[in-house]
């Protein structure tokens, strides 16, 4: 972490059940990523693969209005990018546990908004459990953004036509709760506030057996898609390039987004 970065994650574990809880403490901006946060995230991955009183990880959202809302912007914007189609540079590509070879099952507790570069998170996780008040939803093509990382995460997580209804429909529509469910992005809708108590509680029941057994079925199930996965990621620099409106005209777009105007299905 660099010096005099602001701490933007707040991590507690039990040592007695083995599990960690690990909060995006952003409210203020509803949990969008800024620089900070992304690197401390790297940090926290790589140096779990060496923490053996770890066994299991919860990740939920400070507040009650998001999750997470994906790259901040300011970040976003502070990026230099290399001048190739073949290259981009993405902060968010090493938030997640399988992206540092950390192989401890992650269970996400989404509370509220959940949008954009969240799915970075989402996409590394063995399973979702949600609050009633969680929405889902992807705004980059109304900003003039491709979305390519996110919807190749998404298009693994749920059926090919709901990954692309919410990639192509941008802020116009959020997938609920219980629509996420019926296609099988979320396992689970909690009463209202019991999301990361549910998320523990399962986190303690695999926290309890063999770690090598554990660690070597979540990484058979993260193989049986990982090739296809491979493949997709490698055209998305490319995609980026090629499709995405000027800095300048996206900031046009973001400058004139109105609250509301969408719906939730």
């Amino acid at each position: 972490m660099g010096a005099g970065a602001t701490v933007t994650l707040r991590t507690t574990t039990d040592r007695t059940t083995g599990v960690a809880l690990l909060t995006l403490d952003r409210p203020e901006r509803l949990n969008a990523i800024d620089l900070a946060m992304a690197e401390q995230l790297t940090e926290f991955w790589r140096e779990l693969r060496y923490d053996d009183s770890v066994r299991a990880v919860v990740v939920t959202g400070a507040g009650e209005r998001a999750f997470c809302t994906g790259l901040d912007r300011d970040a976003a914007t502070a990026v230099p990018q290399p001048n190739s189609p073949y290259a981009i540079e993405d902060p968010l590509l090493r938030i997640g546990p399988k992206s540092n070879d950390c192989w401890k099952p992650l269970i996400a507790a989404v509370n509220g908004m959940a949008c954009g570069g969240a799915f970075y998170l989402l996409g590394e996780s063995e399973f979702l459990v949600a609050d009633p008040s969680a929405t889902f939803f992807d705004p980059h093509t109304g900003y003039g953004m491709v979305s390519a990382f996110e919807s190749i995460l998404m298009a693994q997580r749920m059926p090919y036509g709901e990954a692309a209804r919410m990639a192509l429909l941008g802020t116009a529509e959020r997938m609920s709760a219980r629509r996420a469910r019926e296609v099988g992005l979320v396992s689970e809708v909690t009463e209202p506030g019991e999301a990361v108590a549910a998320a523990v509680r399962c986190a303690e029941i695999v926290a309890r057996y063999p770690t090598e057994a554990v660690q070597g079925t979540v990484r058979a199930c993260w193989a049986a898609s990982e090739a296809a996965r491979t493949h997709a990621l490698a055209q998305a620099p490319h995609l980026i390039s090629l499709g995405n409106l000027p800095a300048d005209r996206q900031s046009e777009l973001f400058a004139g987004r109105r609250p509301g105007g969408f719906r939730v299905r």
